[in-house]
């Protein structure tokens, strides 16, 4: 199957439904092209009814009777709620039907990586609607400034932008798993931050040491904020520190034979309580294999190096990317 992601450029939800794409298939083989629309004559030509469409073999299976091509953000409505991308369970019906084999029956504790610290392959981009985005990107950008959470009346005026209080915004992104709340309604968490010390420390180049939620959280903090960073951690099994100095791009690990341990305790919940104090960094895979031979109730998969970053580009890069989209007008 040849499955096309056609996207205006630096549309916020193309690495959004790349990610679902990915958790779709689940592991099965499939031709997937990207590319990029310019002009609604193109859109025309390709079948493109808004950034993104996904075409199965040259068909939107989403595709609505009567909508005119189009390269403004395209809008996607599941069971009563909008997103700017189809979601995973929307995406395997959608290969299901159009003749895609099933995947092979698995554990949900053998989900594709990205699914687990993506919310479920649903990515960590909020929706642009409601003022989800525009309050989610503010809490971000706090949090790599200042290192602390804002509180909830700093985040009043861009909540009403969209009409509506912060109180209810939070509520909606803790609701989401895009952050986490405490018991009065406080930022605990935005993924990937912590209001509450971890074992994961990050000093941001011309901001602030920040705490993140876990190891490959830590390592989507350059990519997110297109800054050089240091990561600073220590080895669950043997105490020992463990270095990421990420400088215009290339990162150098302390030591050398350092690795990150992706794992879970189980199958359904936000990832606060599911994974993100199962992802660590080790000094060596010994030392890794050490801690999960400890924990069997925590199945999992040791990483290298350009794996665990890899995972932090994808699910982080694009949470503050392209800025400007924080309303449905733009891609």
């Amino acid at each position: 199957m040849r499955i096309t992601v056609l996207t205006v450029p630096d549309c916020p939800n193309g690495p959004v439904v790349t990610e679902r794409i990915t958790a779709a298939l689940a592991g099965r083989a499939a031709e997937v092209e990207h590319i990029e629309v310019h002009e609604e004559t193109d859109a025309g030509r390709w079948g493109m009814a808004g950034s993104p469409t996904v075409l199965l073999d040259g068909t939107d299976p989403f595709a609505v009777a009567g909508a005119a091509p189009s390269v403004a953000c395209r809008v996607y409505r599941e069971g009563g709620q909008v997103d700017g991308a189809p979601s995973v369970a929307a995406l395997r019906t959608a290969l299901a039907e159009a003749g895609l084999g099933e995947a092979a029956e698995r554990n949900c504790c053998e989900e594709d990586l990205l699914g687990l610290v993506g919310r479920g392959g649903r990515g960590r981009v909020a929706p642009v609607e409601g003022g989800l985005r525009a309050v989610h990107r503010a809490v971000l950008r706090h949090f790599a400034t200042t290192g602390r959470a804002p509180g909830v009346a700093l985040l009043e005026p861009v909540a009403a932008a969209a009409g509506r209080t912060a109180r209810d915004v939070l509520a909606e992104l803790d609701r989401e798993d895009f952050l986490t709340l405490d018991e009065d309604g406080q930022v605990r968490a935005a993924y990937p931050f912590s209001a509450v010390p971890t074992s994961h420390r990050v000093r941001i180049d011309g901001g602030a040491e920040v705490f993140s939620m876990c190891a490959v959280d830590a390592l989507g903090i350059p990519a997110m904020l297109g800054r050089d960073a240091v990561i600073s951690s220590t080895d669950p099994v043997t105490g020992e520190p463990v270095t990421v100095t990420s400088t215009g791009g290339t990162t150098v690990w302390e030591p050398e034979s350092a690795v990150v341990y992706v794992g879970r305790r189980g199958c359904s919940g936000p990832a606060e309580t599911v994974c993100c104090d199962t992802l660590n960094f080790f000094t060596s895979r010994a030392s890794a294999t050490t801690w999960s031979k400890r924990h069997p109730d925590v199945p999992g998969e040791i990483v290298g190096q350009d794996r665990a970053e890899e995972l932090g580009r994808a699910v982080f890069g694009p949470l503050l990317a392209t800025e400007a989209p924080d309303s449905p007008s733009a891609p």
